[in-house]
């Protein structure tokens, strides 16, 4: 079934660990703490909590819905050998937590580790087999890819910098270094979504209630319950109140799986429609806020006490824009929801349908403030195999075979497994990287603005630097007054503010400021 594959290796299939690195000494007495002391004369302290009020108080706001108090608390987690899958469709999937993900772009994965799920009713000896078969192919190809697609990505890279073979040792040595970055962040993309990773992961007690609450609610549920259930034992062993005395409980039944339709395979319809309203694009705008503009300027002259005849609307939206005039444009901090005036573009919303692979998906998500839905995979599963192709494989003839066979090997054992009656659950585990992804976000020009910021830098991600021109120019196509002063950190600072560039030592080496959005981006 899978011909011409390499000598494969076993997977080191450590399973996940779970580390609660920082905490708050007491998080169920300081909850109760600032519950008194919003009817208290004075600040009260977690020393001044009594078995009485830890009996009604927390009681009373826990299950009222009161839930503030218990977000004071914070844990730091160390997370090692989980999977990528379940950090998309379960950590990532909301907005209240922050995390340092180790990153695929830029770390190479020397070894096939991989979350293998155990041997159990539905995961046979032969299955396992199957998998792990699997995710070392996948490795196989991540190393071929990686060679194979080096001398492209030097090439471009050297006559970008303009760096030959009598250039400067350090400049030669550092085309080497990008250039094998450049490679590696292409060929991640056959490496499967059972891939482990390793993060910092910081949330707040509420939320971590929530994420036991909620541990069904992804396409990972198993390794999730797993996983959330060390967080929770670990918080627990430390202050055994703060989830005792509450006897929260994951939920059995979710509404999404209960109503999902039955038909075999449904996922390749919802593809197929999804992708004809895209036509062709990448990220296209089906909602927004017809009277943006209007509402934005009449919010500017409210925060500011103006009146039209002081302040057109032209003028409003040039004074909120206008790096020029408005030097929070400026800011790196991205202090928009500090300042009041900036505080107008939260008024105006759009939402784009796009489409961008698991791997990019990933990095997309972490915009938090532009929330997304995104699908149950194990409810959209397609037969055939469903991906996305970097540019540099298009233009490379014998790396765009290998990676076609990789896509092949990848869905053709997932679809092996789901013959065998293995769940959608473990079978999906060895969906690639490359996987699309189709979702609908929507997000504030304030939030969108600091995304597009970012992301129209030419070092950002291809998916997500294609999608989010596509956004800038829808925006400029309903919007163009708004669109006027959008683009590249380069773009808004040139002529104002140096540096220019904000990336330092990462300057992609092509003056963008001078003619985006007329660019081209190599690589």
């Amino acid at each position: 079934m899978f011909e011409g594959a390499p000598q494969l290796e076993s997977v080191d299939s450590t399973p996940p660990r779970v580390t609660l690195r920082n905490f708050f000494n007491h998080p169920f007495d300081s909850a109760i703490a600032a519950a008194r002391t919003c009817y208290a004369d004075h600040l009260i302290a977690p020393e001044e909590v009594t078995d009485k009020q830890r009996l009604n108080i927390g009681a009373a706001t826990f299950n009222s819905g009161h839930h503030t108090v218990f977000q004071h608390a914070t844990f730091e987690f160390g997370l090692e050998n989980v999977s990528r899958q379940f950090v998309w469709s379960f950590l990532h999937a909301h907005p209240f937590y922050n995390s340092e993900q180790q990153s695929q772009r830029y770390v190479r994965m020397e070894r096939a580790q991989a979350y293998v799920p155990p041997v159990d009713l539905y995961f046979n000896e032969s299955a396992k087999q199957i998998f792990e078969q699997a995710i070392s192919r996948a490795w196989s190809y991540y190393r071929e890819l990686s060679a194979l697609l080096l001398a492209d990505t030097r090439a471009i890279l050297a006559d970008i910098w303009r760096v030959g073979p009598n250039s400067n040792p350090k400049h030669i040595q550092k085309i080497e270094r990008s250039a094998d970055k450049r490679a590696i962040e292409i060929a991640r993309y056959v490496l499967p979504v059972a891939a482990h990773t390793t993060m910092v992961h910081t949330i707040s007690g509420i939320v971590l209630h929530r994420l036991w609450r909620m541990a069904a609610a992804s396409d990972a549920p198993s390794e999730t319950r797993a996983v959330v259930g060390a967080m929770v034992a670990q918080v627990s062993e430390h202050d055994p109140q703060f989830f005792e005395r509450f006897g929260t409980e994951p939920l059995e039944e979710l509404p999404e799986l209960r109503d999902a339709s039955q038909v075999t395979f449904a996922g390749e319809i919802f593809a197929r429609e999804f992708d004809a309203k895209l036509g062709g694009k990448t990220s296209k705008l089906v909602d927004y806020s017809p009277n943006a503009p209007r509402v934005m300027a009449d919010s500017y002259r409210a925060v500011l006490g103006l009146a039209e005849s002081q302040c057109s609307d032209a003028d409003a939206i040039d004074r909120l824009l206008n790096p020029a005039k408005n030097f929070y444009r400026l800011e790196t901090l991205n202090v928009g929801v500090h300042a009041p005036q900036m505080r107008a573009l939260q008024h105006g919303n759009y939402t784009f349908a796009k489409k961008i692979s698991h791997t990019a998906d990933s990095q997309d998500q972490r915009h938090r403030m532009v929330p997304g839905s995104r699908p149950l995979l194990t409810l959209a599963d397609t037969r055939e195999p469903d991906f996305i192709t970097p540019q540099l494989l298009k233009e490379n003839p014998r790396a765009g075979e290998v990676y076609e066979r990789a896509m092949q090997d990848a869905w053709s054992a997932k679809n092996a497994l789901l013959d065998r009656g293995v769940s959608p659950e473990i079978a999906l585990y060895l969906l690639p990287n490359a996987k699309s992804i189709r979702l609908v976000e929507t997000g504030s020009l304030l939030h969108l603005l600091h995304k597009w910021t970012m992301r129209t830098c030419f070092n950002a991600q291809e998916e997500i630097y294609a999608a989010s021109m596509d956004e800038v120019a829808e925006l400029r196509r309903v919007h163009p007054e708004l669109a006027k002063y959008v683009g590249p950190p380069c773009y808004i600072r040139a002529g104002i503010t140096t540096p220019i560039c904000t990336e330092g030592s990462h300057f992609c080496g092509i003056k963008v400021w001078l003619d985006f959005p007329n660019v081209t981006r190599r690589i």
